[in-house]
């Protein structure tokens, strides 16, 4: 016999929130303001062999997760397709407090790309909000491993066992993941050091590219602990330092050379979730007030009569 006590499955609310709601979401009483990349250096410099942007490449990534924002980008230095150019005329929505959310791609705390930021904005009024860069983030560490894979450094796949030579002789024994931005950048890149070690089952150290001695106590590091075949692996898009200046910074070392990041789908995932952490932050988010939750079901439930 059918226990009539016995309380059906409850529903839940449609829209989820806390912890298990989707990071991507964000409330949109306000409209959806424009999401502005600063691609720092300048555009000559943000210029792919093909001669693409990397600013529009990644523009196009990142529209698959925001199909409905305006995207643009602009670069911190020189006159060609300026972050001020990006962030002038944007669509204004009557009673919204955002016209544009600024993410930097940077990978770290870059002190240049955050004053050019402020500069743009400033100078073109722009009610804007900017977030922190695309690191650090745990995401970084696949893009990493992904790019020393392609070069032939690491094996594609995480590691199965444990095993301390390498296959062979053009694979690399040892890590340094290459920040740029100085010592705040160097910590950062310190989280993806730790999770691509973790990947790789290799020797991984951060150091900043632009201090000379940091790396070469870093590679005295590796070469301590019997590394022979050590690669630096850029934690950058790209346009941060010139290749010809990074080509020469590891044959002063002995080292080789990995691909800088680039443009990648993670990246542009990456970029997504900073916009919505920046429109989540602005306090629209609220739990559920009692009246607003489902009311029970069930016969333990009834009303009096």
């Amino acid at each position: 016999m059918r226990n009539s006590d016995r309380l059906p499955p409850r529903e839940l609310p449609k829209r989820r929130s806390g912890r298990h709601r989707n990071p991507l979401s964000f409330d949109n009483w306000f409209g959806t303001p424009a999401l502005i990349m600063a691609v720092p250096g300048t555009a000559d410099r943000a210029r792919g062999a093909d001669g693409e942007s990397i600013g529009a490449r990644m523009a196009d990534l990142v529209r698959a997760y925001r199909p409905e924002v305006t995207i643009r980008y602009g670069h911190t230095e020189g006159d060609e397709q300026s972050l001020t150019e990006a962030l002038t005329d944007l669509k204004d929505d009557q009673g919204s407090p955002l016209s544009a959310v600024v993410v930097p791609l940077v990978t770290a705390p870059h002190a240049g790309t955050s004053a050019a930021i402020e500069e743009a904005v400033a100078r073109t009024g722009a009610e804007a909000r900017v977030t922190e860069g695309l690191g650090p983030h745990p995401m970084l560490a696949e893009v990493l491993h992904l790019r020393l894979a392609e070069s032939g450094y690491v094996r594609a796949d995480r590691m199965r066992l444990i095993s301390v030579v390498a296959r062979d002789t053009t694979m690399a024994d040892g890590i340094i993941v290459g920040a740029v931005g100085g010592e705040a950048a160097a910590g950062a890149a310190g989280v993806s050091a730790v999770l691509l070690a973790a990947r790789l089952g290799l020797t991984v150290l951060p150091a900043d590219l632009e201090n000379e001695a940091a790396v070469e106590q870093v590679v005295g590091q590796l070469r301590q602990g019997g590394c022979r075949r050590p690669v630096i692996a850029p934690s950058a898009l790209g346009p941060e330092l010139p290749r010809e200046e990074l080509e020469a910074l590891a044959a002063r070392f002995g080292a080789r050379l990995g691909a800088p990041l680039g443009a990648d789908s993670l990246l542009g995932k990456i970029a997504a979730l900073r916009y919505a952490e920046v429109l989540n932050s602005l306090g629209v988010e609220q739990p559920p007030t009692v009246e607003e939750l489902p009311a029970p079901v069930g016969s333990r439930h009834r009303p009096e009569s």
